[in-house]
C-alpha cells in the first residue's frame, strides 16, 4: 500500500526583478491594482516521482539547492506544486525545522505546550507526554527559563524531544540527524529507528550519508531538480559519492 506518492511533480518560482526607486513611483499609480512585473523563473523541481509504501524509509540526498526541501514543503502542503500531483495517505506530521514555533520569552514549558500544539498534538496529549518529552531533552532544571537563554543546542534539543513524541502515520524529517551532541544524536536516531519499527512511514533528508543508510531502505538522489537515481541500502554511500 502506498502512503505518499509524487507524480510528475513540477515546481516553479519567479525571481523578482529589483526595481529602483524612480521606477517604484513611476509604477505605483498606475500598477496599483495590476500584477507586479514579472522576473525571471526558477525551477526547483521538473518531472518528479516516486512513491513510498507504508512503513518504508526514503532518504532523499543531494547538493544545496538541488529540491530536497522544496520535495518535503510539497509533500506537506506547506507549499502546492505548479504542475502534477501529489498523493498523501495517513496523518502526516513534518519536521523541517525543530525549533518551529518556539517564543522567545515563553519557557520551555510553554513552548513545549505550543510548538506541540502547531505540531498538532492536543493539549491533553501534550500533558500525558510532558514527562517524557522533558526527560528525552535533558533540559529538566531549564525548564521555566525563557528560552531565549537557551544555548543553540539546547534549543534544538528542545524541539527534536517535542517532534520525538509525534503519533503520525508519515513522518517527515529534513536535516534533522545532527541535532546537540554526539549522545544526543543517538538517541534521536534511536527514536527514529523505534518509530520506523511502529510501522511509520518516513522521509528523510539529510547530507549525512551514515545515518541514511542506517536508518532508509532506500535513497533517491536530487540533483538540479529532477531525480538522478535511486539507490537501494548497501549502495547509498558508494553510490552517492560516484556522483
Amino acid at each position: 500500500m502506498v502512503d505518499l506518492s509524487c507524480e510528475d511533480v513540477h515546481k516553479k518560482y519567479r525571481i523578482r526583478k529589483p526595481a529602483d526607486a524612480a521606477q517604484t513611483r513611476a509604477r505605483w499609480i498606475p500598477r496599483l491594482w495590476s500584477r507586479w512585473p514579472a522576473g525571471s523563473e526558477f525551477w526547483a523541481l521538473r518531472g518528479v516521482n516516486f512513491k513510498v509504501e507504508c512503513g518504508e524509509a526514503l532518504g532523499i540526498i543531494g547538493p544545496n539547492g538541488a529540491g530536497k526541501t522544496t520535495v518535503l514543503k510539497l509533500l506537506s502542503r506547506i507549499t502546492a506544486p505548479t504542475k502534477g500531483r501529489i498523493r498523501v495517505r495517513g496523518r502526516l506530521a513534518a519536521l523541517i525545522e525543530v525549533s518551529a514555533g518556539f517564543h522567545n520569552e515563553l519557557t520551555g514549558r510553554e513552548n513545549i505546550y505550543l510548538s506541540g500544539s502547531i505540531l498538532g498534538m492536543s493539549r491533553p496529549e501534550i500533558s500525558r507526554k510532558l514527562d517524557s518529552i522533558v526527560e528525552f531533552s535533558g533540559l529538566r532544571e531549564f525548564l521555566e527559563v525563557p528560552v531565549k537563554r537557551y544555548s543553540t543546542g539546547m534549543y534544538l534539543r528542545l524541539g527534536f524531544a517535542i517532534a520525538a513524541h509525534l503519533e503520525p502515520d508519515i513522518l517527515l524529517l529534513d536535516e534533522v540527524l545532527a541535532v546537540g551532541d554526539l549522545a544526543f544524536q543517538a538517541k534521536c536516531q534511536e527514536r527514529i529507528a523505534q518509530l520506523r519499527q511502529s510501522g511509520v512511514t518516513l522521509v528523510v533528508i539529510s547530507h549525512d550519508l551514515g545515518a541514511v543508510e542506517r536508518l532508509c531502505d532506500r535513497v533517491l538522489l536530487l540533483q538540479h531538480g529532477a531525480l538522478s537515481v535511486g539507490l537501494r541500502r548497501g549502495e547509498i554511500g558508494a553510490g552517492a559519492r560516484q556522483r
